[in-house]
């Protein structure tokens, strides 16, 4: 190597170590988090909780993520602040809910683990595989979206209270058809209507602990409200069961719950 050569590379390797000073001083470290925080979005976008999800400010999310320098980073928090930006910019155009209110439906087949242990694992892929099908077709026809799936149940998002009921009872006639190995599936459903948090994919708070509570708390093939659910309902469509006291640890002590079936 000559020595212009040599002087070349320490005159980089002295702008590298500048870079690397700079990119990590506490000024501008400051700074990165205090446009992020005035940002619209998550100004935390990039921990495992808000980057879960498959759609594009996730994906890219997980990958910046993983891409930490293993130092505190101003330019690693200006690529996550442009995600954050990215990821409210498409809940704002209807990809996402963001802080709007929602309603949640919670359902989980009756009776299953019990049948499963006796059933075998063909059996119960081929039963989860059937269920599921019927599920996510039901809910999207009414315009619903899975959020997840948990184990034998699934958790969605609709516009509406009427749209889960109609997914709801569009369900159980689909199910009634379905058989393996001597079980009929049936469901119990918890429908709440709220304002969850949501990061990524999912959502989080105490609406969703309500609406799985709810769910918990049905009898199998039996479709449990919560009453501000059935606040947004025509209720010349249904029949509604007596409003009852939500027992259940995690859920607010003055919730009421009320059976509904199609009216006539």
């Amino acid at each position: 190597m000559s020595d212009s050569e040599r002087s070349q590379e320490r005159r980089l390797e002295r702008l590298r170590r500048a870079a690397v000073r700079a990119d990590s001083h506490p000024n501008a470290l400051r700074a990165t988090r205090w446009v992020r925080s005035r940002l619209p979005g998550d100004s935390r976008f990039g921990d495992p909780l808000s980057t879960a999800g498959p759609e594009g400010p996730q994906l890219l999310g997980r990958r910046v993520s993983e891409l930490q320098p293993g130092r505190a980073s101003a330019a690693h928090e200006l690529g996550l602040a442009a995600l954050q930006l990215w990821q409210e910019l498409s809940e704002a155009s209807g990809r996402g809910r963001g802080s709007e209110q929602v309603t949640l439906l919670f359902a989980d087949l009756v009776g299953f683990s019990s049948w499963a242990l006796a059933a075998g694992d063909e059996a119960c892929v081929e039963l989860l595989r059937t269920v599921g099908a019927a599920t996510e077709s039901a809910i999207r026809d009414e315009g619903g979206a899975v959020v997840k799936r948990l184990g034998d149940g699934v958790m969605a998002t609709f516009a509406g209270p009427e749209q889960a009921l109609a997914a709801v009872f569009g369900l159980r006639p689909r199910l009634a058809e379905v058989e393996v190995a001597g079980y009929r599936p049936r469901m119990r459903f918890g429908i709440h209507c709220g304002r969850p948090r949501k990061l990524g994919g999912d959502y989080y708070g105490v609406d969703v602990n309500t609406a799985a509570r709810i769910m918990a708390a049905a009898d199998p093939d039996q479709v449990l409200l919560s009453q501000p659910a059935c606040a947004g309902l025509d209720e010349a469509r249904y029949r509604l069961g007596r409003p009852k006291r939500l027992k259940a640890a995690g859920a607010p002590e003055d919730l009421r719950v009320v059976a509904v079936e199609p009216g006539a």
